[in-house]
Protein backbone atom coordinates (compact mmCIF):
# COMPACT_ATOMS: atom_id res chain seq x y z
CA UNK A 1 0.00 0.00 0.00
CA UNK A 2 1.03 3.61 -0.59
CA UNK A 3 0.47 4.77 3.00
CA UNK A 4 2.64 3.86 5.96
CA UNK A 5 1.69 6.68 8.34
CA UNK A 6 -1.70 8.36 8.67
CA UNK A 7 -2.48 11.69 10.34
CA UNK A 8 -6.07 12.16 11.42
CA UNK A 9 -7.21 15.72 11.98
CA UNK A 10 -10.22 15.61 14.28
CA UNK A 11 -10.83 12.82 16.77
CA UNK A 12 -14.64 12.89 16.87
CA UNK A 13 -17.19 10.17 16.15
CA UNK A 14 -16.38 9.59 12.49
CA UNK A 15 -12.63 9.72 12.99
CA UNK A 16 -12.92 7.20 15.79
CA UNK A 17 -15.01 4.87 13.66
CA UNK A 18 -12.67 5.01 10.68
CA UNK A 19 -9.51 4.49 12.71
CA UNK A 20 -11.19 1.66 14.62
CA UNK A 21 -11.92 -0.11 11.34
CA UNK A 22 -8.49 0.60 9.91
CA UNK A 23 -6.71 -0.81 12.95
CA UNK A 24 -9.03 -3.82 13.37
CA UNK A 25 -8.64 -4.73 9.69
CA UNK A 26 -4.86 -4.21 9.87
CA UNK A 27 -4.92 -1.69 7.03
CA UNK A 28 -2.49 0.21 9.22
CA UNK A 29 -1.40 -0.28 12.83
CA UNK A 30 -2.34 2.08 15.68
CA UNK A 31 1.28 3.08 16.23
CA UNK A 32 1.36 4.44 12.67
CA UNK A 33 -1.53 6.83 13.36
CA UNK A 34 -0.96 10.43 14.45
CA UNK A 35 -3.86 12.38 15.95
CA UNK A 36 -4.49 16.12 15.96
CA UNK A 37 -7.29 16.92 18.42
CA UNK A 38 -7.65 20.16 20.44
CA UNK A 39 -10.29 18.85 22.85
CA UNK A 40 -8.80 17.39 26.04
CA UNK A 41 -11.69 15.01 26.72
CA UNK A 42 -11.44 13.62 23.20
CA UNK A 43 -7.67 13.18 23.52
CA UNK A 44 -8.27 11.23 26.74
CA UNK A 45 -10.71 8.93 24.93
CA UNK A 46 -8.03 8.20 22.35
CA UNK A 47 -5.43 7.62 25.03
CA UNK A 48 -7.74 5.09 26.69
CA UNK A 49 -8.94 3.31 23.54
CA UNK A 50 -5.87 3.55 21.30
CA UNK A 51 -2.85 4.18 23.53
CA UNK A 52 -0.44 3.50 20.67
CA UNK A 53 -1.78 6.44 18.65
CA UNK A 54 0.58 9.40 18.78
CA UNK A 55 -0.83 12.86 19.54
CA UNK A 56 0.81 15.87 17.88
CA UNK A 57 0.12 19.37 16.60
CA UNK A 58 -1.01 19.90 13.02
CA UNK A 59 2.31 20.92 11.49
CA UNK A 60 4.19 18.01 13.06
CA UNK A 61 1.51 15.47 12.17
CA UNK A 62 1.34 16.54 8.52
CA UNK A 63 5.12 16.58 8.22
CA UNK A 64 5.45 13.04 9.57
CA UNK A 65 2.65 11.29 7.68
CA UNK A 66 2.08 9.94 4.17
CA UNK A 67 -1.68 10.57 4.22
CA UNK A 68 -3.98 12.96 6.07
CA UNK A 69 -7.60 12.28 6.97
CA UNK A 70 -9.43 15.58 7.45
CA UNK A 71 -12.22 14.50 9.82
CA UNK A 72 -13.43 17.99 10.69
CA UNK A 73 -16.63 19.95 10.08
CA UNK A 74 -17.04 21.81 6.78
CA UNK A 75 -17.07 25.21 8.50
CA UNK A 76 -13.54 24.75 9.87
CA UNK A 77 -11.97 22.70 7.06
CA UNK A 78 -10.45 25.59 5.13
CA UNK A 79 -9.01 27.20 8.26
CA UNK A 80 -7.29 23.89 9.06
CA UNK A 81 -5.84 23.69 5.55
CA UNK A 82 -4.64 27.29 5.77
CA UNK A 83 -3.07 26.94 9.23
CA UNK A 84 0.52 28.14 9.31
CA UNK A 85 3.18 25.46 9.26
CA UNK A 86 1.19 22.67 7.62
CA UNK A 87 2.91 21.43 4.44
CA UNK A 88 0.40 19.54 2.30
CA UNK A 89 2.51 18.86 -0.80
CA UNK A 90 3.09 15.19 -1.66
CA UNK A 91 0.53 14.05 0.90
CA UNK A 92 -2.56 12.01 0.09
CA UNK A 93 -5.34 14.14 1.60
CA UNK A 94 -8.78 12.68 2.30
CA UNK A 95 -11.65 14.95 3.34
CA UNK A 96 -14.96 13.80 4.84
CA UNK A 97 -16.43 17.32 4.96
CA UNK A 98 -19.86 17.53 3.32
CA UNK A 99 -20.40 19.97 0.50
CA UNK A 100 -16.79 20.93 -0.26
CA UNK A 101 -15.94 19.67 -3.74
CA UNK A 102 -12.73 18.35 -5.19
CA UNK A 103 -11.93 21.52 -7.13
CA UNK A 104 -12.08 23.66 -3.99
CA UNK A 105 -10.08 21.15 -1.98
CA UNK A 106 -7.38 20.85 -4.65
CA UNK A 107 -7.12 24.62 -5.01
CA UNK A 108 -6.80 25.13 -1.25
CA UNK A 109 -4.20 22.35 -0.88
CA UNK A 110 -2.21 23.28 -3.99
CA UNK A 111 -2.30 19.81 -5.57
CA UNK A 112 -4.69 17.11 -6.78
CA UNK A 113 -3.64 14.08 -4.74
CA UNK A 114 -6.92 14.56 -2.93
CA UNK A 115 -9.98 12.41 -2.25
CA UNK A 116 -13.41 13.40 -1.04
CA UNK A 117 -15.26 10.83 1.07
CA UNK A 118 -18.79 10.66 2.47
CA UNK A 119 -19.06 7.91 5.08
CA UNK A 120 -22.03 7.58 7.43
CA UNK A 121 -22.55 6.87 11.11
CA UNK A 122 -23.01 3.08 10.79
CA UNK A 123 -19.23 3.16 10.33
CA UNK A 124 -19.30 2.83 14.14
CA UNK A 125 -20.60 -0.74 13.79
CA UNK A 126 -18.74 -1.54 10.54
CA UNK A 127 -21.91 -1.28 8.46
CA UNK A 128 -21.21 1.99 6.63
CA UNK A 129 -22.36 3.00 3.18
CA UNK A 130 -19.61 5.30 1.87
CA UNK A 131 -19.04 7.10 -1.40
CA UNK A 132 -15.75 8.60 -2.52
CA UNK A 133 -14.18 10.38 -5.47
CA UNK A 134 -10.59 11.13 -6.33
CA UNK A 135 -8.51 13.95 -7.78
CA UNK A 136 -6.41 13.54 -10.89
CA UNK A 137 -3.16 12.87 -9.02
CA UNK A 138 -4.54 10.03 -6.89
CA UNK A 139 -2.64 6.93 -8.00
CA UNK A 140 -4.04 3.41 -8.38
CA UNK A 141 -2.16 2.50 -5.18
CA UNK A 142 -3.77 5.43 -3.37
CA UNK A 143 -7.20 4.37 -4.64
CA UNK A 144 -6.65 0.83 -3.41
CA UNK A 145 -5.69 2.15 0.03
CA UNK A 146 -8.74 4.43 0.24
CA UNK A 147 -10.96 1.53 -0.80
CA UNK A 148 -9.38 -0.68 1.87
CA UNK A 149 -9.90 1.99 4.55
CA UNK A 150 -13.58 2.41 3.70
CA UNK A 151 -14.14 -1.33 3.22
CA UNK A 152 -12.89 -1.77 6.79
CA UNK A 153 -16.05 -0.06 8.06
CA UNK A 154 -18.62 -1.29 5.53
CA UNK A 155 -19.54 -0.84 1.87
CA UNK A 156 -17.65 1.70 -0.26
CA UNK A 157 -18.29 2.80 -3.84
CA UNK A 158 -16.35 5.19 -6.06
CA UNK A 159 -18.46 7.90 -7.70
CA UNK A 160 -17.85 11.16 -9.53
CA UNK A 161 -17.44 14.45 -7.70
CA UNK A 162 -20.74 15.65 -9.18
CA UNK A 163 -22.50 12.67 -7.56
CA UNK A 164 -21.14 13.27 -4.06
CA UNK A 165 -23.93 15.63 -3.01
CA UNK A 166 -26.45 12.94 -3.94
CA UNK A 167 -24.46 10.43 -1.87
CA UNK A 168 -24.62 12.90 1.02
CA UNK A 169 -28.40 13.19 0.65
CA UNK A 170 -28.95 9.44 0.43
CA UNK A 171 -26.46 7.51 2.56
CA UNK A 172 -24.74 10.34 4.42
CA UNK A 173 -27.96 11.69 5.93
CA UNK A 174 -29.89 8.44 5.46
CA UNK A 175 -29.33 6.94 8.93
CA UNK A 176 -31.35 9.82 10.40
CA UNK A 177 -34.29 8.99 8.13
CA UNK A 178 -34.18 5.33 9.16
CA UNK A 179 -34.01 6.30 12.84
CA UNK A 180 -37.25 8.25 12.36
CA UNK A 181 -38.82 5.25 10.61
CA UNK A 182 -37.84 2.91 13.46
CA UNK A 183 -39.08 5.35 16.09
CA UNK A 184 -42.39 5.79 14.27
CA UNK A 185 -42.86 2.03 13.87
CA UNK A 186 -42.24 1.58 17.60
CA UNK A 187 -44.73 4.35 18.38
CA UNK A 188 -47.25 2.51 16.22
CA UNK A 189 -46.60 -0.66 18.16
CA UNK A 190 -47.20 1.18 21.43
CA UNK A 191 -50.43 2.66 20.03
CA UNK A 192 -51.53 -0.86 19.11
CA UNK A 193 -50.86 -2.10 22.66
CA UNK A 194 -47.22 -3.23 22.92
CA UNK A 195 -44.86 -2.18 25.74
CA UNK A 196 -42.35 0.35 24.38
CA UNK A 197 -39.18 -1.75 24.93
CA UNK A 198 -40.77 -4.66 23.04
CA UNK A 199 -42.07 -2.37 20.29
CA UNK A 200 -38.60 -0.86 19.83
CA UNK A 201 -36.98 -4.29 19.74
CA UNK A 202 -39.39 -5.54 17.10
CA UNK A 203 -39.18 -2.36 15.01
CA UNK A 204 -35.36 -2.38 15.02
CA UNK A 205 -35.11 -6.05 14.11
CA UNK A 206 -37.73 -5.66 11.38
CA UNK A 207 -35.70 -2.92 9.67
CA UNK A 208 -32.44 -4.81 10.14
CA UNK A 209 -33.88 -8.09 8.89
CA UNK A 210 -35.54 -6.53 5.86
CA UNK A 211 -32.37 -4.66 4.85
CA UNK A 212 -30.34 -7.87 5.24
CA UNK A 213 -32.85 -9.82 3.16
CA UNK A 214 -32.68 -7.27 0.33
CA UNK A 215 -28.88 -7.19 0.45
CA UNK A 216 -28.50 -10.97 0.44
CA UNK A 217 -31.23 -11.96 -2.02
CA UNK A 218 -30.71 -9.01 -4.41
CA UNK A 219 -34.48 -8.96 -4.85
CA UNK A 220 -36.11 -5.63 -5.66
CA UNK A 221 -37.89 -4.20 -2.59
CA UNK A 222 -41.18 -4.11 -4.51
CA UNK A 223 -40.93 -7.86 -5.11
CA UNK A 224 -40.49 -8.56 -1.40
CA UNK A 225 -43.26 -6.10 -0.54
CA UNK A 226 -45.68 -7.76 -2.96
CA UNK A 227 -44.86 -11.18 -1.49
CA UNK A 228 -46.40 -10.21 1.87
CA UNK A 229 -49.25 -8.02 0.60
CA UNK A 230 -52.07 -10.58 0.38
CA UNK A 231 -55.37 -9.56 -1.26
CA UNK A 232 -57.57 -7.82 1.28
CA UNK A 233 -55.03 -8.47 4.03
CA UNK A 234 -53.43 -6.49 6.83
CA UNK A 235 -50.28 -5.50 4.96
CA UNK A 236 -51.99 -4.04 1.90
CA UNK A 237 -54.30 -2.12 4.21
CA UNK A 238 -51.26 -0.61 5.93
CA UNK A 239 -49.55 0.13 2.60
CA UNK A 240 -52.64 2.02 1.49
CA UNK A 241 -52.36 4.26 4.56
CA UNK A 242 -48.66 4.88 3.90
CA UNK A 243 -49.37 5.85 0.30
CA UNK A 244 -52.21 8.17 1.33
CA UNK A 245 -49.80 9.94 3.68
CA UNK A 246 -47.10 10.33 1.04
CA UNK A 247 -44.28 8.28 2.56
CA UNK A 248 -42.53 7.78 -0.79
CA UNK A 249 -42.68 11.45 -1.71
CA UNK A 250 -41.49 12.53 1.74
CA UNK A 251 -38.41 10.31 1.60
CA UNK A 252 -37.60 11.28 -1.99
CA UNK A 253 -37.89 14.97 -1.12
CA UNK A 254 -35.78 14.47 2.03
CA UNK A 255 -32.90 13.00 0.00
CA UNK A 256 -33.19 15.77 -2.59
CA UNK A 257 -33.28 18.48 0.09
CA UNK A 258 -30.20 17.10 1.83
CA UNK A 259 -28.33 16.90 -1.48
CA UNK A 260 -29.26 20.49 -2.31
CA UNK A 261 -28.13 21.66 1.12
CA UNK A 262 -24.78 19.96 0.48
CA UNK A 263 -24.49 21.88 -2.78
CA UNK A 264 -25.34 25.14 -1.01
CA UNK A 265 -22.63 24.49 1.57
CA UNK A 266 -20.13 24.02 -1.22
CA UNK A 267 -21.17 27.24 -2.94
CA UNK A 268 -20.91 29.23 0.29
CA UNK A 269 -17.46 27.75 0.97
Amino acid sequence: MSVQKLAIIGGGQMGRALVGGIVASEVISADQVILVEPDAASRQWWANQHPAVKIADLAAAVAECDAVLLAVKPNVLMSVIEEEGAKWQNKLVISIAAGIGLDDLCEALGHSRVARVMPNTPSLVRQAASGYCCGTDVSPEDRAWIQAVLDSVGLAVEVTDSQMDAVTGLSGSGPAYICIVIEALADGGVLAGLPRPLAMQLATQTVLGTATMIAQTHCHPSELKDAVASPGGTTIEAISVLEQNGIRGALIEAVAASAERSREMGRKG
